[in-house]
């Protein structure tokens, strides 16, 4: 073999290696390997704006599992999450589910604030207690067209002072 045909041999080798790492880290990072160790929860909301399938799922800004499905419930048009949550984090049953953002453009995760119960979540049940999303925009531009007060109304009456005749 020729050095050149070496040459490009050792640098196919590496970009091959270079992808294979890329590809371990992109599984990891994906969440999927933290679904498989995980049991499931669902949580039902009125809104889940921004949400997405592979959205983290935090406790305290800890991230400790993923939004693993989403779906309609065509009965009540409520929006069901299932979360996929790490084995080793057991959730109280009075545990509270908000849908958060990372700031005005950020995106959107689920957020738990672990409840006070000895009683825990078991695979499969739902969180009752939920947060839906708030519509930022809408709020906005509710904000900047509603009329505070009409004009005149906030301006205070003036009297006539003792003594002054007209």
């Amino acid at each position: 073999m020729s050095k050149a045909g070496m040459f490009e041999t050792v640098i196919g080798a590496i970009v091959l290696a270079v992808a294979a790492l890329f590809m371990i880290y992109a599984y990891g990072a994906s969440g999927k390997a933290i679904a498989e160790g995980a049991y499931r929860v669902n949580a039902v909301f009125g809104r889940v704006d921004g949400i997405t399938v592979g959205a983290d799922v935090t406790i305290a800004g800890v991230k400790v599992g993923t939004v693993a499905s989403d779906s309609l419930d065509p009965k009540t048009y409520e929006a069901r999450l299932g979360l996929s949550i790490a084995r080793d984090v057991a959730l109280p049953e009075d545990s509270i589910a908000k849908i958060v953002s990372d700031g005005l453009l950020g995106s959107a995760h689920v957020s738990i604030e672990p409840g006070a119960s000895d009683v825990m979540l078991a695979e499969g049940d739902t969180i009752t207690q939920t947060q839906g999303s708030v519509d930022l925009l809408a709020l906005a531009v509710k904000a900047f067209t509603t009329k505070s007060s009409k004009s005149g109304d906030d301006q205070p009456e003036q009297t006539a002072a003792p003594g002054d005749q007209q």
